[in-house]
């Protein structure tokens, strides 16, 4: 089946499966049932039965999963059974985070460039990085091969900063900055807006509230 016939919403539970799955490869678990599995993903037996219909058969009937021949058959079907080779686009206290994070190499995404605006943190080393300067994207996206931008401006720098991207041949974004960009409808974008999901907590909370 065609990519683009695959719901997202199964794509982002692939993602937590996978999560899940490498959880217990690391406790040790080689072989979980469908309701096991299930349960350590908060979803229902029949859902993951489904979810992983979309790309094929896996488990035995009677037996359930082999836990790393899943991750494998999961992690080929989400197409990081490789390195995706990323370029971070502003150094500020979130590009920094990231840039510290250890298991973006470890999931299969490598930062191979820093870049920003700013003309003190150009030139600076960050992580191993130097920082380059955004008007340099282009030349980078291509010295590199990148394949991700990743956005952590400020909003107002975060369309200027797709541009950059774009116009160097990015083939996808992760946006982190509070603000929609406007890309090629061939690229596809991600939003992460940490208060998108504060909001939805504390309006489950009141909500909990009226009902008691």
């Amino acid at each position: 089946m065609k990519s683009e016939h695959i719901p997202k919403a199964t794509i982002g539970r692939l993602a937590v499966y996978i999560q899940v799955l490498e959880n217990l490869k690391l406790d040790g678990v080689e072989i979980i049932s469908s309701e096991a599995l299930a349960q350590a993903c908060s979803v229902n037996s029949s859902q993951i039965r489904k979810d992983l219909a979309y790309f094929g058969e896996f488990g035995v009937r009677g037996v359930g999963y082999y836990v790393q021949e899943l991750i494998t058959s999961i992690k080929q079907s989400l197409g990081i059974d490789r390195i995706w080779n990323c370029g971070l686009v502003g150094v500020g206290n979130l590009g920094r985070a990231l840039l510290r994070h250890r298991d973006f190499s470890r999931k299969g995404f490598a930062i191979k460039v820093a870049f920003d605006c700013d003309p003190y943190k150009i030139g600076e080393m960050v992580e191993g990085l130097e920082v380059i300067c955004t008007r340099k994207t282009k030349e980078k996206i291509r010295e590199y091969g990148l394949e991700i931008g990743i956005i952590t401006t400020p909003p107002e720098r975060a369309q200027r900063a797709a541009n950059y991207l774009v116009d160097g041949g990015i083939k996808g974004i992760i946006n982190f900055a509070p603000a929609r960009i406007q890309v090629p409808d061939h690229i596809p974008v991600e939003y992460v807006d940490f208060f998108h999901h504060l909001y939805a907590v504390a309006f489950q909370i009141k909500l909990d509230d009226v009902q008691e």
